[in-house]
């Protein structure tokens, strides 16, 4: 029986591994159920999506101005949380399962071909600013309705999601700052 070019490849064993680190190292793959998982999370943020856009349709005659970029808000934070799902299953597969190997496939993304978990780190944190980012815009718009029983934000509210997103912006900053102390101090001793 010979093996055709499309048959699946069965990860070989690694030679010279003892039994423990060999488990050890094949536990990784106990992370593919968890991307799996993520990708049906996908599917549901696509219904979310379509959903909200029928809304929108349905009633881009009858809503003000602030409504529909209420929605349309509403629309870009989802595929903002659809892009960081993504992030996480491709980045997090690729850098802590097993290669994809899309060197030469046409669609691989750009960010792909340098990614670690350093670098998968920063850009989740730079994710999580822009979602919460959007979030807040949401509230700020909404913001003007504050007393009036028309909305569901309060003034305490509001503050706490404004520490929230700049407590964001910190975590982010700091991140990016150990990365960097990081790669002076590798710079350094292999120069």
């Amino acid at each position: 029986m010979s093996m055709a070019a499309d048959d699946p490849k069965v990860p070989p064993r690694t030679p010279g591994l003892r039994p423990l680190p060999q488990l050890i190292f094949s536990s990784r793959w106990l992370q593919l159920p968890l991307y799996l998982g993520l990708i049906v999370a996908q599917g549901v943020y696509v219904i979310l999506f379509l959903k909200e856009l029928w809304h929108l349709v349905l009633h881009s005659f009858n809503f003000s101005e602030q409504q529909i970029m209420l929605v349309v808000l509403g629309l870009i934070d989802v595929v903002m949380i659809s892009n960081l799902l993504i992030m996480v299953i491709v980045g997090g597969y690729e850098t802590f399962v097993s290669r994809l190997e899309l060197e030469r496939h046409p669609d691989q993304p750009e960010w792909l071909s340098h990614v670690n978990a350093s670098v998968l780190k920063i850009k989740l944190a730079m994710a999580i600013i822009g979602i919460s980012s959007i979030d807040l815009l949401r509230t700020f718009i909404e913001a003007g309705s504050l007393g009036s029983g028309k909305t569901v934000y309060t003034e305490t509210g509001v503050m706490w999601q404004t520490i929230i997103h700049g407590l964001f912006i910190l975590s982010a900053i700091g991140i990016a700052f150990v990365d960097w102390l990081g790669q002076t101090a590798y710079e350094k001793k292999h120069h």
